[in-house]
């Protein structure tokens, strides 16, 4: 149930029928036509622009269509009046009933309250963290993560259907500065000194890498030159990576479907294919790139090369995807892999990169419109840097990885459910604070814990109705005389329970799951609110000595707050509380 998606039916069918009647005229696009929450709740309910954008194309003053149109929505049932606001914005107010009904909803069915077919099906891949397989995750790298699993549960709950996928970037330099480094660690375990030179990788991580290294060649590879060691340790080294970082990803409970190797396509003619594909169509010629203004890309070159024509698609300058040596840039595997994934069938693709890679989004957009003529659309959502402290202080733990504090840290510091949860409590592109402190502190300035406190009492409230012997199964809680919920500030709360199904669809079209966070908040918040006008007033406590009837009505509301948090929280991958300890 959607309860402003049906009040907007409501107007829409409204419309439609001052058309039918020659009030307004046939053939008004209704697209725009939207029914939200106030700003102002003293305003009312919800309000609809109805009036404002059909004022033009029905050549009509907006006032004389709100006018036309509230008369018509007073008539519903569910509307108890629709008055005219300002230049033509219509206020509603909803009847009580209206609201129960959201209470029931949710009652009746648990785990699908808030779903939505907004999706209808199509094939969303989310391709997040993809970290080289260098070492083990950084903090930065755990934003990413938890941010790309949300996305990908919050897209699967409004209809989608969601892949989660890992690109290995196995292919470049930075691979065989891995070997490197993991073959100085076999050298330190054949009892020989490690010689970590600069640009190597300095992290104590490599130190068992050597070692099974040692186990499996013993000091075969001590003497043979690198180019007989490296592929080898590479492979290993690789592999070994790969399986700490999906240790470090189950720390956070992300399972990946799909793990794709950038390596794996050298050599299988895909990279050469993809370029065919654009050149065919016009987009590849040979050239030199002007030097572009301040520092110089890796990819440029003062000599000619073959160039991608990605001004043809929206980006700034066209980019190489071949040096003057014959090699291929490091966009060139990159072209080939979004081919691949536009090949599976894939209706909607989202990249989910670190800030640092801010100037790579317009160019790999240009590649898949050009790849897909237009029909497949790129989002990139950049994540941005992750600060940590702890009591307001910049905090270093130790940095077994050498270079950086790691995904292990933090979750062994903080807990899975703390860490997601607030990895999510700011946009995407703005930086995080993480203090150490604060979010584990017990405090309504603390998201995690306020929200779960929620959940907590939840719980608690209903293991006391259990013992005034209620029936606590939602079909029972679901046919309670909610006519007992009178109060205002008990219908509000149910009001807040109706902009679940609304909130859950605008953070899938934007590819935004810390709304959900956001909204959890606001929720925990207004129960709280609820809890705490009840040691004044004993008619809105949730359990009602010597009245089971109304205790019932309460519980139901109560429990209703309960489903929507634990959706909620599903979504972001947490763990909904039954106690605070």
């Amino acid at each position: 149930m959607n309860l402003f998606a049906d009040i907007r039916g409501v107007v829409l069918d409204a419309l439609n029928a001052l058309a039918a009647e020659g009030a307004l005229p046939q053939g008004l696009e209704l697209g725009a036509v939207t029914v939200e929450p106030p700003r102002d709740p003293a305003h009312g309910d919800m309000a609809t622009n109805a009036a404002m954008v059909l004022a033009r194309p029905a050549a009509m003053k907006p006032r004389d269509i709100a006018t036309l149109l509230a008369d018509r929505l007073a008539q519903d049932a569910r509307i108890t009046s629709a008055e005219v606001a300002g230049p033509g914005f219509i206020n509603l107010r909803l009847a009580p009933s209206a609201w129960h009904e959201v209470v029931r909803a949710a009652l009746r069915d648990p785990s699908g309250f808030g779903r939505s077919t907004q999706g209808q099906g199509v094939r969303v891949n989310v391709e997040f963290v993809s970290a080289n397989p260098t070492g083990p995750m950084h903090v930065g790298h755990t934003r990413g993560a938890v941010f790309g699993d949300a996305l990908a549960s919050l897209l699967d709950f409004a209809g989608f259907d969601v892949t989660r996928e890992y690109y290995i970037n196995d292919g470049g330099a930075q691979v065989d500065v891995l070997a490197r480094s993991a073959y100085e660690r076999y050298r330190e375990a054949n009892g020989q000194p490690a010689q970590i030179r600069e640009g190597l990788y300095p992290g104590d991580y490599l130190i068992p890498v050597g070692q099974a290294l040692r186990e499996i060649h013993g000091d075969s590879l001590l003497d043979k030159p690198e180019e007989d060691w490296l592929p080898q340790v590479r492979e290993f080294a690789t592999a070994a990576m790969m399986d700490m970082i999906r240790d470090d990803l189950a720390l956070l409970n992300v399972q990946m479907d799909v793990y794709s190797s950038e390596k794996a396509l050298y050599g299988s003619g895909r990279i050469e294919a993809a370029i065919e594909r654009l050149r065919t169509a016009g987009l590849i010629y040979e050239g030199v790139l002007e030097p572009p203004k301040g520092k110089l890309p890796d990819d440029w070159e003062a000599r000619e090369q073959t160039l991608f024509r990605s001004t043809a698609h929206g980006d700034d300058q066209d980019r190489a995807v071949r040096k003057s040596d014959g090699a291929w840039t490091y966009f060139a595997p990159d072209i080939a892999y979004h081919w691949d994934k536009i090949d599976r069938g894939f209706d909607q693709l989202i990249d989910v990169f670190g800030a640092d890679h801010g100037g790579y989004v317009k160019r790999m957009q240009a590649a898949v419109s050009a790849l897909s003529n237009g029909r497949v659309p790129l989002d990139v959502k950049l994540i941005q840097l992750v600060r940590l402290f702890k009591n307001g202080e910049p905090f270093k733990m130790s940095k077994r990885a050498g270079t950086f504090v790691t995904l292990r840290d933090v979750v062994e510091q903080a807990g899975r459910d703390v860490t997601r949860f607030h990895m999510l409590t700011r946009k995407n592109d703005a930086a995080l604070d993480f203090d150490f402190a604060r979010v584990l502190e017990q405090s309504k300035d603390n998201p995690v814990w306020y929200v779960q406190y929620a959940s907590a009492r939840v719980h608690s409230v209903m293991a006391r109705a259990a013992e005034m012997g209620i029936d606590l199964s939602e079909q029972a809680l679901a046919q309670a005389d909610l006519d007992r919920l009178d109060h205002p500030a008990e219908l509000a709360l149910a009001g807040k329970l109706a902009e679940y199904p609304r909130l859950i669809e605008a953070a899938a079209a934007a590819h935004e799951p810390h709304r959900v966070a956001f909204y959890l908040y606001d929720l925990a918040g207004s129960l709280h609110a609820l809890w705490n006008r009840g040691n004044d007033d004993q008619s809105l406590r949730f359990l009602q000595d010597g009245d089971l009837a109304a205790t019932a009505a309460k519980i139901a509301l109560v429990r209703a707050v309960g489903v929507v948090i634990s959706s909620g929280l599903a979504i972001l991958g947490v763990t909904p509380a039954k106690e605070m300890r």
